[in-house]
């Protein structure tokens, strides 16, 4: 069947004593057996407070192994693993708690303080602290982990592909969060089709430096390194020279990153001494990747760092390409993986030929199942078998595909549309340019105009002539209509945890509606 609930049990019977995890905050390390053992006292545990299937179990706490406890334990029993993005304030949080009433809360120590905030606008019939942890009434969780019983627990109804198994909530740059239903088939397809178009094995190790509230740290390399039998090193939190040290003496193999991780890495001083020589490949997600940067990765580490692409509603994972095609393709995502379709549409739905800009559309079986109780978002969202996934790209004439940008970052000046990813690509590469992001202003005899909210080099003084050169040099590369029509200069850009450019606030900031 398309469920994930035997992954790690299945795992843990074919190569029990293989090391599947280390846990950096602790410092300890788990085999197969080990973890599934967790997991089983887990799922029992959790069965023995009467949770059912399809009940929610929020976890807020930094990565560590309960991570994967939880994942496996909600999976093996039908529960739904929530965990709580520990970035958010009190009340978007609590917005978050009562959209998916959760019966367990699971708190670690960093954070008790927030949780006293939310206390009281929430009801949750069981709470639990970890790590030492203390709150009034609460459950501690390392107790109930060791009296639970290991052996596989009895899931009280049976599981199904399309059951619900995760929800993940999404950053809600476009208002609210929604909660994105993550179903048992989406996790065990992601996990397939990463080991087979990605070429992992169970020789691979993966640092996880991302949070794993998010399905980065969950998806990208946790769950197929688990069915394939490769192991994770778990980071507590990201710091810039330990995280250097952790990729050689770890012995990684693959390594996951945002862009701001990349450039960071090679602005680090740590960075000259730091050996790759265990690294196969970088892979760089949650953001477009600058291709000066991809390229200035791979002279100075003589490693390749491939362009990722996916969204938390259909998998981490949905494209792949060698290590000579992302050399000479850079900017590229590559071609689609095994076991999923993809198409670009243009406004009307219908398809656009080869080399022209369409709204990427994906179908397979590790597309989400909707958002929970916004049947007016799911509708939009899942059309006919295919996730919209708004995001605008091109197809070259040899297959590949090129991610130009987000179909809402796109401007329509005098009926042309702007795509502010093309643009901004061409401002990174003036040298005076550190950052830039581009938006559009309303404007009466265009509609809209755009407006460039730039970072310089901080060797470069903003002027008005470095203004009008800048304009300039984009005219010199790109169609009038495409130039910015107005240029501002800032001290730094505000990102997501995910680093994206938060372009909504950027848009509220200048009063951009």
């Amino acid at each position: 069947m398309d469920t994930a609930n035997y992954l790690l049990a299945k795992r843990a019977e074919l190569t029990p004593g293989r090391p599947a995890l280390h846990d950096l905050g602790t410092g300890t390390r788990y085999s197969f057996a080990q973890l599934d053992d967790r997991a089983n006292r887990v799922a029992n545990w959790l069965l023995g407070l009467g949770i059912t299937h399809g009940d929610r179990v929020c976890l807020l706490a930094p990565n560590s192994v309960i991570y994967s406890d939880l994942l496996h334990a909600c999976l093996k029993i039908g529960a739904v693993f929530t965990p709580l993005n520990w970035r958010l304030a009190a009340p978007e949080l609590v917005y978050i708690v009562n959209n998916c009433t959760p019966q367990v809360l699971i708190v670690a120590p960093e954070f008790t303080a927030v949780y006293a905030q939310m206390a009281a606008q929430l009801t949750i019939p069981h709470l639990a602290t970890c790590e030492g942890a203390e709150l009034p009434d609460a459950l501690i969780y390392e107790e109930t982990l060791d009296q639970a019983s290991p052996a596989p627990p009895t899931p009280p109804a049976p599981i199904q592909p399309d059951d619900p198994a995760c929800i993940l909530y999404t950053s809600g740059t476009t208002g609210r969060p929604k909660g994105a239903l993550i179903p048992q088939r989406q996790i065990l397809w992601n996990a397939i089709n990463t080991v087979v178009s990605w070429g992992l094995t169970s020789e691979d190790i993966s640092p996880i430096f991302t949070p794993m509230f998010h399905s980065g740290g969950l998806f990208v390399f946790l769950t197929p390194l688990h069915y394939v039998g490769g192991q994770v090193i778990i980071t507590r939190t990201f710091e810039l020279e330990e995280s250097l040290r952790v990729i050689e003496q770890e012995g990684c193999t693959v390594i996951l990153g945002v862009p701001t991780i990349f450039q960071m890495w090679l602005d680090s001083p740590a960075f000259a001494q730091t050996s790759f020589a265990s690294v196969r490949w970088f892979i760089s997600g949650g953001a477009p990747c600058p291709p000066e940067l991809a390229q200035a990765w791979q002279q100075a580490t003589g490693r390749v760092l491939r362009q990722g692409y996916g969204l938390t509603e259909v998998g981490t994972n949905c494209f792949t390409m060698t290590d000579e095609e992302a050399q000479m393709l850079v900017g590229s995502v590559g071609q689609p993986i095994f076991h999923s379709e993809m198409k670009l549409v243009n406004e009307a739905g219908q398809d656009v030929p080869q080399g022209e800009i369409g709204e990427l559309l994906i179908a397979g079986p590790h597309v989400c199942a909707g958002y929970l109780h916004n049947p007016e978002a799911t509708a939009v969202s899942i059309q006919n078998g295919w996730f919209h996934t708004g995001d605008m790209a091109r197809q070259d004439e040899t297959g590949y595909f090129y991610i130009v940008g987000r179909f809402k970052d796109m401007i329509i000046s005098g009926g042309e549309n702007v795509y502010a990813a093309e643009v901004e690509a061409i401002f990174r590469e003036h040298t005076a340019v550190q950052e830039c992001a581009l938006i559009g202003l309303p404007d009466d005899t265009w509609g809209e105009v755009g407006l460039m909210i730039t970072v310089l080099d901080k060797n470069c003084p903003a002027t008005p002539e470095l203004a009008d050169e800048l304009r300039a040099f984009c005219k010199a590369q790109l169609a009038s209509y495409k130039v910015p029509k107005q240029i501002i200069f800032v001290p730094e850009l505000p990102y997501s945890p995910y680093g994206k450019v938060e372009k909504l606030v950027l848009k509220e900031k200048y009063a951009v509606t």
